[in-house]
């Protein structure tokens, strides 16, 4: 049980992380960071500005997917090795997903997606169908 919370931990901070990005393409649009109306500064960024800012909303939506994977393998004690496995090849996908949506390797970002949804959801076939 402690590395799926370690690895939903990790998830739940991954939507600061995809920040960092966003806050320095905001910074350096014109008048700066806009604290007054920062999503409507968002709206408006182009390139790198507007895949950081997808890349951020994006592991908010993979976080929601993720917790119910590990809540469906908490709940129906299905936690094994290969769950832990599954758990950490989504963290690691996370990761990959949001480098190539900074680097705007769209391809690859979209194998990568695949990798981590399949990842969550075997998780959650495993808790319904058992091991």
């Amino acid at each position: 049980m402690t590395t799926l919370l370690l690895t939903l931990f990790i998830c739940m901070l991954l939507p600061y992380l995809a920040k960092a990005p966003l806050v320095v393409a905001m910074h350096r649009q014109p008048g700066g960071y806009d604290n007054h109306n920062p999503r409507e500064q968002q709206a408006g960024l182009q390139g790198f500005g507007q895949r950081a800012n997808a890349a951020h909303y994006n592991s908010f939506e993979a976080l929601v997917i993720y917790a119910c994977a590990v809540l469906a393998v908490a709940i129906s004690g299905t936690i094994d090795g290969f769950t832990e496995a599954l758990a950490w090849l989504f963290v690691l996908s996370r990761l990959g997903y949001l480098l190539c949506y900074w680097f705007d390797l769209a391809s690859l970002r979209s194998i990568i997606w695949v990798v981590g949804m399949a990842s969550a959801l075997t998780m959650v076939g495993r808790a319904i169908f058992g091991s």
